[in-house]
């Protein structure tokens, strides 16, 4: 498996450190509300890498944790008037209800960081004995930024930009979880305890407080994984400051390489513009569902673009994935007839270990291996099925099977939108944009009438439409 690496800026061959076992840490959703589709394109991509390594005969151990203590929790939790396990609780379930129904594989652990104060707490100390901390008037501890001469190495961050707040920490330190690029300098390590935080403190050497965020992740992922582990993952939002401040507190305390190998997925932009809740293109799955959409359609639509490269969601592109799995079913489903195979039988052949890993398929196996390429390994999939007829063997769709529990993707799935769009209203609607793209309003302007008689409401976007159940 060949992968890019962040931090080398080169793609590196993945192997486990420890000759055996391959951990990797997934950095996890903040659960104080629903995750919306960018953070499960992150878990996706971050899913269907673990299968390749586990289907080419690595052993994984994943570990992928709950914030579920910083700024917004608190925050949430205090708007809500309900105590920050009442709020975390809950919103954690759906999360892991929503990753079961998009089909990601549950992580081997799943630390919470409340879970951890003590682990979190024995860091800071040492850190603190290495003169790479120190305690601030109010009680809370801050990292000394200079202090680690590979600050920035992630990253890329010019490290002669950055300004230290060893003078005025007390008084003038950015408090905030998470902060700008421009922002950053010594950041906390443990918080002083302030009356926004109502109940949500713990004892500590420095007084009543809580962790800051970037602690967590360097405190669990070495409980579980060990100083130096395989691959630590997330969003490229994340690169700078979260990661970057992992490696300076972790190294500063090991004096070992932390991560041996980084892996960020791009960010995912909704109609060409960046997600956020005062534009309202902030979807949950759903939402995706609400409007028709199956969540083995949003899988579809979510994995269909490069980790490295920006996917821009779109209802078009969503209708086109749809349309994709559609194609896949009616392609297989005879030939599962002529082999009297039921469709569970054939979801269930990839696990027979025995077979020929991917025969025919071995382009499209080839094109995940080498930079997790997905949308070349899914174009080459239609590719190759076109080939196949009637008279296809087992073996063939055994190759098929295990390249799509691969991808995570399901075929006939049961989970389907309660509000299927009928292929006349899709044809009329395709045909309506046709005309929008040719200037021809009044014909627009009828098929829309005829969307809208048929029971549904088409909403215009710059490069698609999205339909509605009246």
């Amino acid at each position: 498996m060949q992968l890019y690496d962040t931090l080398t800026r080169s793609i590196k061959s993945l192997k486990p450190h420890n000759g055996e076992t391959f951990k990797m840490y997934c950095c996890g959703p903040t659960v104080y509300g629903p995750s919306h589709i960018g953070h499960f394109r992150t878990f996706l991509l971050q899913d269907v890498l673990r299968r390749v390594l586990e289907v080419s005969g690595m052993k994984v151990l994943h570990i992928r944790n709950l914030t579920d203590i910083d700024d917004k929790t608190i925050r949430q939790s205090q708007s809500e008037g309900i105590s920050l396990g009442e709020l975390t609780v809950k919103w954690t379930k759906l999360f892991q209800e929503d990753c079961r129904i998009l089909n990601l594989l549950p992580p081997h652990g799943e630390p919470r960081a409340t879970d951890h104060i003590k682990q979190q707490i024995v860091l800071i100390t040492r850190l603190i004995e290495n003169e790479n901390a120190y305690k601030a008037p109010d009680g809370s501890v801050y990292y000394r930024v200079q202090s680690f001469d590979d600050y920035g190495k992630l990253s890329g961050l010019d490290r002669s930009k950055l300004q230290t707040q060893d003078t005025t920490s007390g008084g003038t330190a950015n408090l905030a979880d998470e902060y700008d690029r421009e922002a950053a300098a010594d950041f906390a390590l443990w918080k002083a305890r302030k009356p926004d935080d109502g109940e949500n403190f713990w004892q500590s050497p420095w007084g009543e407080g809580r962790p800051g965020w970037h602690i967590e992740c360097s405190a669990m992922s070495m409980k579980y994984l060990g100083e130096t582990f395989d691959l630590h993952g997330g969003g490229i939002d994340l690169c700078f400051p979260h990661h970057e401040n992992e490696i300076a507190q972790s190294e500063a305390v090991t004096g070992k390489p932390f991560a041996r190998h980084w892996f960020h997925s791009a960010h995912l932009m909704v109609e060409g513009t960046k997600m956020s809740k005062s534009l309202g293109n902030l979807y949950t799955l759903d939402d995706v569902v609400a409007k028709g959409y199956s969540p083995m359609t949003l899988h579809y639509a979510l994995i269909s673009g490069h980790y490295r490269q920006q996917l821009n969601f779109t209802f078009n592109g969503l209708n086109a994935a749809k349309s994709a799995l559609e194609k896949l079913e009616k392609t297989v489903e005879p030939l599962l007839e002529k082999r009297e195979m039921s469709k569970m039988e054939f979801e269930n052949l990839h696990s027979d270990k025995a077979a020929p890993q991917f025969g025919i398929w071995g382009l499209a196996w080839n094109h995940l291996t080498n930079d997790l390429d997905t949308p070349k390994c899914l174009g080459e999939i239609f590719t190759t099925i076109g080939k196949l007829d009637a008279e296809a063997l087992r073996v063939e769709l055994q190759g098929l099977s295990r390249l799509l529990y691969v991808l995570g993707l399901k075929l006939f799935t049961e989970e389907k939108s309660a509000h299927e769009i009928p292929e006349e209203v899709r044809q009329l609607a395709d045909e309506r944009l046709a005309a929008r793209q040719a200037g021809d309003w009044s014909k627009a302007d009828t098929l829309r009438d005829r969307i809208q008689s048929k029971g549904w409401r088409i909403l215009d976007h710059k490069d698609g439409y999205e339909l509605e159940k009246l």
